[in-house]
């Protein structure tokens, strides 16, 4: 065989596939970490603990954790079931559509896109924010935020494009930076036993303490945090031996998660002692420095250079989440692309396996969502941030509602599997929850976003019109594949 011959079977062999990602890429480990990173640790402790705290719950803000976990861990064993006999990058999408229908599988389609690409846009708003003023403050150089933000756009681009396994690596040594200071500030507090009122586990986690004050605001914000879990099925395909590593993950994920904010947080409130903790949260959020709440005693405890080091994780840690998010909302495009509800050039992949063009579309979206607010002269935190957090947490919610019923649908219509707890009990004990915190998100939503009641009612009827308009669409196509047939 000449060295021509072998030079085209290999150019064969590496030409981009289409239609498919590259499997064998992510072990449990790799998948948690692109969990970890979307729920963005560090900034989901440093921006919603101290409000949760402060208008929330006060003390009892860990036991809204615990509540969160179980919730979601209800939802997982039907969501795992179903993962068994539907691997797909879609996820969402492909489950919903499974079971109950493909005109309801491609609205919810619509509406996760619409709430991975408003988390991110929420995140780059922060992360802008945060960015310029670390530049501003060690080089003096005043740039605006949304500078910062474009570059990062472009750079989380390349690496989408780079491949699975490089994300995976760059992102694990994100969520281990920001994870270890955190952990290691609450072992030590634990250790000590607690702050001037010691660890005050019954102030945390009693019934009493649970139900005290706004209950219902924590859990939302507790929800709030689990946010991206479901990651676990988007990589299904590209996952070893997906059928024992997403529901390892999925669980793992969900324990690691609650259990972490829940110990993270009791160590907060321990630190400032329980009588005095609600009142410091109000305060630092009247001073507009809700993160200080967090790292005043993470700084007492390590010394001055955590005011130095603390931000520059929380911008790392809005970069992890970012990049995560970009992954996920790719494999949703890529999966619409194949089943040919979108273009099919969104199946286009590069010698890598990775969704190139369908990553292309995101990053674009990423800028359609985030720039309106740069030209209009927004505030990044205060518009940008609050306003799509809001969304997209009241958007992944109802997803995961739809999700829920799906599964039971399914499994009572094909009987692949007939265990009543995986099938039945659990899904709809889930379904209750999340319905109940779907209702404490919408009549707290105006608090969540941080807005008036006008761009809350707007924010809030933008979920049901993406729905819809999906739905629409599948109809719209549906009917002209019946056509051309």
């Amino acid at each position: 065989m000449d060295s021509q011959t072998v030079r085209s079977q290999q150019a064969v062999q590496d030409e981009p596939t289409a239609g498919r990602l590259k499997p064998n890429s992510l072990g449990v480990l790799g998948i948690l970490f692109f969990v970890l990173s979307a729920q963005a640790p560090l900034t989901g402790i440093a921006g919603a603990v101290p409000i949760a705290v402060a208008i929330g719950n006060g003390a009892g803000v860990p036991a809204a954790y615990i509540g969160a976990g179980v919730v979601v861990l209800l939802f997982s064993v039907g969501f795992v079931a179903m993962g068994r006999h539907v691997v797909d990058a879609g996820a969402f999408y492909t489950y919903i559509g499974r079971g109950l229908g493909r005109p309801a599988g491609s609205g919810s389609a619509g509406v996760a896109l619409f709430a991975y690409c408003a988390i991110q846009a929420a995140m780059y708003g922060l992360y802008g924010s945060i960015v310029s003023g670390l530049v501003d403050h060690y080089t003096g150089l005043n740039v605006a935020w949304w500078v910062w933000v474009l570059v990062t756009m472009v750079i989380v681009q390349v690496l989408g494009a780079a491949g699975i396994e490089m994300g995976a690596k760059l992102l694990a040594v994100f969520v281990l930076a920001e994870f270890s200071i955190l952990i290691a500030f609450a072992l030590v507090t634990l250790f000590k036993g607690g702050g001037p009122e010691g660890l005050g586990f019954t102030d945390s986690f009693s019934p009493g303490a649970a139900l005290q004050g706004a209950p219902g605001v924590a859990l939302m914000f507790a929800v709030a945090s689990m946010f991206g879990f479901e990651a676990t099925a988007i990589y299904g395909e590209e996952a070893r031996e997906p059928r024992r590593t997403v529901p390892r993950a999925t669980y793992l994920s969900v324990v690691v998660v609650s259990g972490f904010f829940a110990f993270t947080s009791w160590m907060l409130v321990s630190a400032h002692g329980a009588s005095r903790a609600t009142a410091e949260a109000g305060k630092a959020l009247e001073r507009g420095d809700a993160t200080g709440w967090v790292f005043a005693p993470i700084t007492a405890q390590f010394g001055d250079w955590v005011a130095d080091v603390g931000p520059i994780l929380l911008a790392t840690s809005l970069f992890a989440g970012i990049l995560a998010f970009h992954n996920s909302a790719n494999r949703y495009l890529f999966s619409l692309g194949r089943d040919g509800l979108l273009p099919r050039r969104l199946c286009a992949i590069n010698r890598r396996h990775s969704p190139w063009a369908a990553g292309g579309v995101q990053t674009v979206l990423a800028v359609l969502f985030v720039m309106p607010f740069a030209l209009l002269g927004k505030d990044p935190v205060l518009s940008l941030f609050s306003w799509f957090s809001g969304v997209a947490v009241l958007a992944i919610m109802l997803l995961y509602f739809l999700t829920s019923v799906s599964v039971i649908v399914f499994f009572r219509r094909e009987r692949l599997d007939t265990r009543p707890w995986n099938t039945l009990i659990a899904p709809v004990l889930g379904a209750l929850g999340i319905a109940g915190a779907i209702w404490l998100i919408l009549a707290n939503f105006t608090t969540l976003i941080g807005g008036d009641a006008t761009t809350a009612t707007w924010l809030e009827l933008a979920v049901p019109a993406v729905l819809i308009l999906g739905v629409i669409a599948a109809r719209v196509t549906r009917d002209r594949a019946t056509a051309a047939g």
